[in-house]
């Protein structure tokens, strides 16, 4: 678990465990490329996917 990655999910009202629970590889490969870049820089390149992932897994 990656608490900066949790945490910038939660800021995108993603829920962090149900994302990582039911998509374990692309939560790995997500807060890998955000451990490796800006917060900024990863907005701008996941910001489609976030949308739909937030639609997924939005915080209740």
């Amino acid at each position: 678990m990656d608490e900066l990655f949790d945490n910038y999910l939660l800021k995108k009202k993603i829920d962090a465990n149900r994302f990582r629970e039911q998509e374990p590889d692309r939560y790995v490969i997500w807060a890998r490329e955000y451990a490796q870049m800006h917060p900024d820089s990863f907005t701008a390149q996941k910001k489609f996917l976030l949308n739909d992932t937030r639609r997924k897994y939005l915080v209740r």
